[in-house]
């Protein structure tokens, strides 16, 4: 067995030689519009001469609202029940003691996307069914689509030194050795028509269900690896728009409580003047903060010093900069942020060319205080960018100061590689009033990157209010925490308890107020009141996880300790909708089985499949005692020619007319002198810039999201320049590159 350094975590290539008791995981999804029900079926059996208890830690989106678990047994069904986290411990081993069966579900201390699931006193031969469900959102992604990930790999979460290590311990294998299979299904159903479906794993054809293409399926192919997430991106033929869900409450539970009154769903898409939305501010400080350690090796940290570089080339003249990069210790390039210009450009992408993977640990937190702890420029709003693989242990600390300092920045977050933590990655997002995205698989980073600095350089939507337009008698009571950012073509939403009864209500209304660049703004949702009754009560555990989450992340103190009274109301919380939290578990007993065992139970623990890049780390660290990894050696790949022609832009915007532009654009020196016209044969830079331009817009196009801001400098840049011939010049380069661009299409 080899132990990572500091990470609790454990990985055991020899762990195949032992039997696995779990034998297969069946993953059934069903989407109604953006939300997911999720059912994972686990089978167990015991072939081994003893009785067992087998462990099972396991990777779960953060913002699952986890609603049942329950095990058959034969022909015995035991349906768990939420309780007090330590109760449920104590009655588990209680019932082990007493030779019965008991099941256990619980999430971790320090993260909410990872829980531990106990199969206790599996007798020999025997086998147990396992049945997991869980609620969720999809994320709404820069091309409309909605995101489903199943999350599958669980990389080592590191400890930092002086922390305290109450992390359950994970067994972890590569993929290619996980002992049991994994079938999935998904089954796709909205008002509108369904596009497609595209996955980052072999999947069967999508089926319609339907002649109007408004439901489908899809099967993962079979042989899966284990190598990677399952996810899913759904597409809708018709763009999102505001919608609402009224769900009736539970006929079983008393009224004027979350479960038996109705509970209201709202995903509000709010649409800014187009005129805000065509500009970007020339201000601000951008704070980028990127991971080093050892698992971020190989491909992860060359894309990132990629995507710096995409980001310094797009920021606007006049702003402020910084760069930080972390692993077991910290470095930054300027000892404060420095205003933006092409020396200190410059500077800063010489250091950039020069990172590599080799900081040891994760200890993200010692950074993030240092960036807190500088002052903020006046005039220029702080936006943070963190790039991370999100493999920390300390997650509650990270996200609780993120949340301390929310009134003096906004955070940008990017979870790099498979297994990277949501817990994490949406926590800094959610609290630092930014937007979170996940680069997973072939994924491109830049064009995900340059999305969130477009959102970072628009103005901050500030002021926001929300009012309720209810029917007599009726009022909402808000469970979701209040909205402290929005994003145009990003999704908002909102729960909400309704009290009160109004047989003759028919519609509400819901108006979200907000100041945008300082211009009053207001988006209406007129929604029909009539009641939703379904027996999941999906919008109720949304709800309710909602409210938990808010209440967990409240006002605790750094290490995310909450008051007594606090604690009790999202005990009370849990128990009554069903929903795990951090403070309870599910417990399940079989109380008719078996007699008292003699001696211990023999423990196996299910591996779970970790990412190859982390894997290779880990085995290359099993000897180190101080958490410095060695870097894995990069491929020396030819540079990609988008990349090569943007380094070669200067911070004004423009390009200059040298040998190494022409190789870029695949050309001669001499084919670009040539061909320059006359009108501009004393403004080289003119010329540049325009072939430039030209060769973005006729032969890059596809890669538009990732220039887009870059080449707005460089139009704003030739329009100061007042120079004549520019026809000329797009007409010309237009000729040299083999390409029909019109000069409106470049914006000069």
């Amino acid at each position: 067995v080899q132990t990572c350094c500091n990470s609790g975590h454990r990985l055991d290539p020899l762990l195949v030689v032992v039997p696995v008791p779990l034998q297969s995981v069946e993953v059934q999804v069903d989407v109604k519009d953006h939300v997911a029900t999720v059912v994972s079926t686990l089978l167990y059996q015991n072939k081994e001469e003893k009785p067992i208890e087998a462990v099972f830690v396991f990777p779960m989106p953060s913002e699952a609202a986890v609603c049942h678990f329950s095990a058959k047994v034969g022909q015995t069904l035991i349906v768990a029940e939420v309780k007090e986290k330590k109760q449920a411990r104590e009655e588990y081993d209680d019932a082990l003691s007493s030779g019965q069966q008991a099941f256990l579900l619980e999430e971790s201390d320090q993260s909410p996307d990872i829980f531990s699931m106990s199969v206790g006193s599996l007798p020999p031969g025997e086998s147990a069914s396992i049945r997991l469900e869980y609620v969720t959102e999809l994320d709404v992604q820069a091309d409309e689509a909605l995101r489903f990930c199943l999350p599958a790999v669980l990389n080592p979460r590191y400890q930092p030194t002086g922390t305290e290590t109450g992390s359950v311990t994970v067994t972890s294998v590569p993929s290619s050795l996980v002992p049991y299979d994994l079938t999935f299904l998904a089954r796709v159903q909205s008002a509108r028509p369904i596009s497609k479906v595209e996955s980052n794993c072999t999947m069967d054809p999508l089926e319609f269900l339907s002649q109007d293409q408004t439901a489908a399926s899809v099967k993962l192919a079979a042989g899966h690896k284990f190598d990677r997430d399952v996810e899913l991106l759904i597409y809708y033929k018709d763009t999102h728009e505001p919608s609402a869900v009224v769900e009736a409450g539970q006929a079983s539970a008393k009224a004027e409580t979350l479960m038996g009154d109705p509970a209201v769903m709202l995903s509000l898409y709010p649409e800014f003047p187009k005129d805000i939305m065509s500009s970007v501010s020339s201000s601000g400080e951008f704070v980028f903060l990127l991971d080093r350690s050892g698992s971020m090796s190989g491909g992860r940290i060359a894309s990132a010093r990629d995507t710096l570089l995409l980001l310094l080339k797009s920021l606007p003249m006049g702003c402020f900069f910084n760069i930080y990069s972390f692993g077991s210790t910290f470095e930054q390039i300027f000892p404060e942020s420095v205003e933006y210009k092409q020396e200190t450009m410059e500077e800063a992408l010489k250091k950039v060319e020069m990172m590599q993977a080799n900081l040891g640990g994760t200890e993200i937190l010692a950074p993030l205080e240092r960036i807190y702890s500088q002052n903020c420029i006046p005039n220029q709003p702080r936006q943070l960018f963190v790039f991370t693989d999100g493999e920390v242990g300390n997650t509650k600390e990270v996200i609780n100061l993120v949340k301390s300092n929310s009134g003096s920045h906004r955070c940008f977050s990017f979870g790099i590689g498979e297994g990277a933590s949501t817990a994490l990655i949406n926590g800094l997002a959610k609290e630092g009033g930014g937007h979170a995205q996940f680069i997973t698989g072939s994924d491109r980073m830049q064009p995900k990157v340059i999305q969130s600095l477009r959102f970072a350089m628009q103005p901050a939507v500030v002021d926001i209010s929300v009012k309720w337009d209810l029917p007599k008698g009726v009022s909402a009571t808000v469970l979701s925490p209040p909205l402290t950012s929005i994003f145009q073509g990003q999704r908002s939403l909102l729960y909400a308890q309704l009290t009160g009864q109004n047989k003759e209500a028919a519609e509400g209304c819901v108006t979200v107020k907000y100041s945008l660049a300082g211009r009053p703004t207001e988006n209406k949702l007129n929604f029909n009141m009539s009641l939703l009754f379904v027996c999941r009560l999906t919008v109720h555990r949304l709800a309710a996880r909602s409210l938990i989450r808010s209440l967990e992340q409240g006002q605790g103190d750094r290490r995310g300790q909450i008051d007594d009274a606090k604690k009790k109301k999202i005990i009370d919380l849990s128990v009554q909708s069903g929903v795990s939290s951090s403070f309870t578990a599910f417990i399940a007993v079989n109380k008719t089985s078996g007699e008292a065992i003699q001696g211990p139970l023999l423990r196996r623990n299910v591996p779970v499949p970790m990412d190859i890049d982390c894997a290779d780390v880990m085995f290359r660290a099993a000897d180190c005692d101080n958490g410095a990894l060695p870097s894995v050696p990069e491929s020396k790949a030819k540079r990609d020619p988008l990349l090569e022609l943007v380094s070669l832009q200067k911070a004004s915007g423009c390009w200059e007319l040298e040998p190494a532009l022409a190789k870029a654009v695949g050309k001669t020196s001499k084919d670009l002198e040539d061909k320059q016209p006359s009108a501009v044969s004393y403004y080289k830079e003119v010329w540049a810039t325009i072939l430039a331009l030209v060769w973005l817009h006729g032969l890059k196009a596809d890669a538009k999201d990732e220039w887009e801001l870059l080449v707005m400098k460089a139009v704003t840049w030739l329009q100061s320049q007042n120079a004549s011939g520019l026809a000329e010049c797009v007409e010309a380069a237009n000729s040299l590159l083999g390409c029909s661009v019109q000069k409106n299409a470049l914006g000069i």
